[in-house]
């Protein structure tokens, strides 16, 4: 079993973007099929993707429903910064304040984490 950290940082303004956000659900899902260990978590500007994706109508929303149990959460800071502290709070996806206000990185890395940033 491994152990698996996603980081998005996507942001939610291109279809690129949407690509990046879908390669890490898509690798999320198929890490949790193998019965490994996934955290999913969103950062940065990717901070905007929970809200979107629990949107019924969302292109990738039956994407994100097949992972919801391994999202850890979203930057606190980050949420903040770019105003997605409320549409997390409403996607039920916690704020994730472990250092300065950050979800810790490097405590995925001390417990063998290989952390994964789209």
């Amino acid at each position: 079993m491994s152990k698996v950290a996603l980081i998005v940082l996507a942001d939610t303004e291109t279809h690129a973007d949407l690509g990046r956000s879908y390669n890490a659900l898509v690798t999320a899902k198929e890490c949790m099929e193998a019965g490994d260990d996934v955290r999913l978590i969103f950062d940065g500007a990717g901070t905007k993707w929970p809200g979107v994706f629990a949107d019924p109508n969302h292109q990738a929303h039956q994407a994100y429903e097949a992972v919801t149990t391994v999202v850890a959460g979203t930057c606190q800071f980050c949420a903040k910064q770019f105003e997605a502290e409320e549409s997390s709070r409403q996607a039920d996806v916690p704020l994730l304040d472990e250092y300065e206000g950050h979800p810790s990185l490097r405590s995925l890395i001390s417990k063998g984490y290989q952390v994964l940033t789209f």
